[in-house]
C-alpha cells in the first residue's frame, strides 16, 4: 500500500455481538490523514460501539482493524486520543494534575509546556487549579478534550462531544476539529447534531441496526443530510 494514502485506522467486515444482539455487522470503514468522518444514526446504532472498538477498547467479534505503520491494537492506543461519553478524568485531582498525569502516561516531552498550551486552548486557566471533581459537565467536557489531545495523537475519536458545551464552548471546539483535520490528523465525530456533521465532516456514514444504512464520500449541505438521514431510516419529513 502506498504510505501517502495509507488510512490511519481501517476496518474491514466489523462485527460486533453481545450475546444474540447484533451491535454491528459487516460493516467497512477508512479514516485518512487530513478527513474527518462523521458517523450518524439513531440510539443504539452501533456509533459508540464503534468508536470503542476503533479506541482498542473493544475487541470485534469477527473483523479486522489495522492501524498505520502496522501498530498492534495495544500500541495502537498511542495514536488515538478518544472522547466518550466517560470523561475519564480522576475527581480528586485538579485540571491541571489531570494533563499533567495524561501526558506523563504518553511520555509527553515538555509536558508541563503542553498542559498549559491546551488549558489555554480550552478556555480552562481560571479553574486549573480545582479539582475536576467540581467541574460542571461542560468544564469536564472540556479539559476531557484537553486530556484526549494532550499526546498530539493521529486519530481523534469523538462520541458526542457537543454534549454540555455552551454555544461559545462548542463553536471553539468545532474550530479545533477543522485545525486538526488541517494539521494532518484523522477525526471519527459521532453527533446527532446533522448541522455540525454536514459543516465539519468530509465523509459521512450513518448506521442503523449496526449496519451501514447510507453513505457519501464528499460534503454535502445540512438539508441534504438531514433528507438522507430520513430517507436511510424510512421516517417522514
Amino acid at each position: 500500500m502506498n504510505r501517502a494514502v495509507e488510512p490511519v485506522v481501517a476496518a474491514t467486515g466489523l462485527e460486533k455481538r453481545f450475546g444474540p444482539i447484533v451491535a454491528l455487522a459487516d460493516l467497512d470503514l477508512a479514516v485518512e490523514r487530513g478527513a474527518v468522518q462523521a458517523v450518524l444514526g439513531p440510539n443504539g446504532a452501533g456509533k459508540s460501539t464503534l468508536l470503542r472498538i476503533l479506541a482498542g477498547l473493544a475487541r470485534p467479534t469477527r473483523g479486522d482493524v489495522r492501524y498505520a505503520g502496522g501498530a498492534d491494537r495495544r500500541h495502537a492506543r498511542r495514536l488515538v486520543g478518544y472522547i466518550g461519553h466517560a470523561t475519564f478524568l480522576y475527581p480528586a485531582l485538579t485540571a491541571r494534575e489531570n494533563l499533567r498525569f495524561a501526558a506523563r502516561l504518553y511520555g509527553v516531552a515538555e509536558e508541563p509546556a503542553r498542559t498549559r498550551e491546551l488549558l489555554a486552548e480550552l478556555d480552562l486557566e481560571a479553574v486549573a487549579d480545582r479539582p475536576a471533581g467540581s467541574f460542571s459537565r461542560g468544564l469536564a467536557q472540556r479539559l476531557a478534550i484537553a486530556r484526549a489531545l494532550v499526546h498530539d495523537p493521529a486519530l481523534v475519536l469523538l462520541d458526542e462531544p457537543f454534549t454540555g458545551l455552551d454555544p461559545v464552548s462548542a463553536d471553539r471546539l468545532a474550530a479545533r476539529i477543522e485545525r486538526l483535520r488541517d494539521a494532518g490528523r484523522a477525526l471519527v465525530l459521532v453527533t446527532h447534531d446533522l448541522a455540525r456533521a454536514a459543516a465539519l465532516a468530509d465523509r459521512i456514514l450513518l448506521l442503523a441496526g449496526g449496519r451501514a444504512a447510507w453513505s457519501a464520500q464528499a460534503r454535502c449541505s445540512a438539508e441534504a443530510l438531514e433528507g438522507a438521514y430520513r430517507d436511510a431510516l424510512g421516517r417522514p419529513s
